[in-house]
Parts: structure tokens; sequence; C-alpha cells
């Protein structure tokens, strides 16, 4: 029987015990602490004793919530939540803020670095941190702000607008073309070396050279052969120092076909039914700096005769919003109560 709660726990005890229960681990939760199991172990202990109930059942393959430990996690979550958006308006009323943006590798140095100086000059009250990753993002446990991902739209719990689409086309440096027939493209690519993009985004949308061959009927190619990478900025820098013919991402290649490093193919391009998407909770809306943010991203959007209109101009599925929108996409809680996360909390990118 739980006992009669004469004052509040500590609060590093419900934080270890709110950690440990997001994870179902002592060790994650540990870790994303940055303190060790044991006392997280010993966190939990304490709240149990000073409760009088046993929040978890220890099994070999985990921590399994009890009925008391699922009844009362998501008053604990909801509090964590509010005190985290206390303290984000709290700092937001004047100053030099900080903007944390995640954001895959790829995607921030092929289009956001070389835009991300116009961003600073208009907003030099707002210091912006660039956390360049594919992991998957926390909003509840890390203090990020904003990110942006490359996937369908759909991430439980977070308001997702729509960037851009995304399409796919053949290019090459002009130095690997010099003194050859770039218009006999079966030719070429059936004599040069293909550069194949390993990148692990999961996105079985996105043509290989093998389905974008059929697609454009050319026959008699071994699309197998050529070198292979795990980045899709290192497909293009391989591509862009003449190494071989790259199927490149519109998004990705604009800055090089605009500085003439790299040459597109064919006209023809291969729409792709994954695009990417700025992601946030719902309840930082309003949070100044990334409002601010958002917005930069949609006027560079809107301003930039690099995107080829069918991206830009893409329709948007139904239940998301462009980049802009206020109307919040409705979805389900964030993470499950007493569960791991949810894979798609935010997808990889």
């Amino acid at each position: 029987m739980a006992r009669p709660i004469r004052r509040l726990p500590s609060l590093n005890a419900l934080r270890a015990f709110w950690a440990a229960a997001r994870h179902g681990s002592f060790a994650a939760a540990a870790t994303e602490l940055h303190v060790t199991a044991s006392a997280v172990s010993l966190q939990v202990r304490q709240l149990e004793d000073e409760l009088g109930v046993k929040l978890f059942q220890r099994t070999p393959k985990g921590l399994v919530l009890s009925a008391q430990g699922a009844e009362i996690l998501p008053g604990i979550s909801d509090a964590f939540a509010q005190l985290q958006s206390t303290l984000i308006k709290g700092g937001d009323s004047g100053g030099v803020q900080t903007l944390t943006v995640s954001v895959a590798p790829s995607f921030a140095t092929k289009w956001l670095l070389p835009r991300l100086d116009r961003f600073v000059s208009q907003n030099p009250d707002i210091d912006v941190r660039v956390l360049a990753t594919m992991d998957l993002v926390d909003f509840n446990s890390e203090a990020i702000d904003l990110a942006i991902r490359y996937g369908r739209g759909h991430y439980p719990g977070l308001q997702a607008d729509l960037l851009m689409r995304e399409a796919v086309f053949p290019v090459a440096s002009p130095k690997l073309l010099e003194g050859r027939d770039a218009t006999d493209l079966a030719s070429l690519l059936r004599t040069t070396t293909l550069l194949h993009d390993d990148s692990p985004d999961q996105d079985p949308t996105c043509p290989d050279w093998k389905s974008w061959l059929r697609a454009a009927g050319i026959d008699d190619v071994d699309w197998q052969r050529g070198l292979r990478f795990n980045q899709s900025t290192f497909v293009l820098e391989a591509a862009a120092n003449g190494l071989g013919l790259a199927l490149a991402k519109a998004t990705l290649v604009q800055h090089d076909l605009a500085a003439g490093r790299l040459v597109q193919l064919a006209a023809t391009q291969t729409q792709i039914e994954l695009a990417y998407f700025i992601v946030y909770p719902p309840d930082r809306t309003n949070q100044r700096a990334a409002a601010a943010f958002r917005q930069w991203l949609a006027e560079e959007i809107a301003g930039n005769d690099t995107v080829p209109s069918e991206i830009a101009a893409a329709d948007i599925p139904a239940g998301l919003n462009r980049v802009g929108d206020t109307v919040a996409q409705a979805l389900p809680p964030l993470l499950p109560v007493g569960g791991q996360k949810r894979s798609g909390n935010l997808m990889r990118a």
C-alpha cells in the first residue's frame, strides 16, 4: 500500500525514474543523465521506498513498469514537459538566444551551411548550434529546438512541416566530360565508373542505378560496378573530383550545380516519395528563435531559383503543413507509457 506523501520526493529521484521508464533500462537512463547505472538504480529504489510501492519489475530483458509505475508516469512526464516549456519561455524574453538544430550531415553540408550566413546576419541575437547527426532525437531529454529530417513526415507527438520534396538525376564533373559526347548518355553510362550512394537513410523510394536505368530505358549497363559510399556528400564529392557518374538528389546538389562543379546529364528527374521536414514539439511553436528559423527556411525555399519547380511546388500530403503554416498536426503521444522510444520518434536522415 502506498504511503501518504508528506513532502515531494527529490527532483533527481523523479528524473531517474522518468528516464528509466522511457528507456526501459537503468544503463540507458544513466547515459542520458551522465551518471552511473547504479546511481540511477539507487535513486529509483529510494523513490520506491519513499512512496511505499514498487515502480518497476526487474526482468532478464529489462525494466517493466509496475501498475503503480504506469499510473504515475504520465503525470511525471507532463510535469517535466511543463517545466521545460516554462524555462524555455522564461529565457525567451530578450537578449541573445541559442538555437540548437539537429540535421543530417549531408543536408547540413550541402544545403544548410551554404545559406546559414543569411540567417545569422538577419538575426544577430540568435546563436545557432548545428548538430550534424543521423541519430534519433528525443526532445524530452535533449536540448534540441528543431530537427530537419528526411522521411514521410509522420513523427508521433511532434509537428512536422514540409520543407521540400526530392528528385534524383545523373550528374558528372565538367572535367570528366572533356572530349566526350555528353549527349550520348547511354554510351557514357556504359563506359564510365558509376558512383553508388549507400547512405543509411532508409529510403526504399529513392532509385538506385538499377531502377533509374530501367526507367530511362537504357540497357546493357553493368549497374553493380563502381565505387560505393555511405554518405551522400561523399558521392557528390567523388563525382566533382571526376571519379565517375553519380545519381544526385536535387536538394543536395544545388550548390555544386550553381558553382559549376557538377553538371546535370539528363533533363528527366525521378521524383522521390520521401521529403525533407522540419520537426519540433507543438508546445514550442511560439519560441522566438525557433519561429525565426522556420520563417527564414520558408523564405529561403520560396526565393531559391535553383530548386526545381516541381519540387518547390509539390503537393503537400494530407495532414501535413508547409513551413510557415501554424496549424499543428494531430498526432499521438511522443512516447508510449513505460515503453522504449518509438523508432519513428524521428527518422534517421
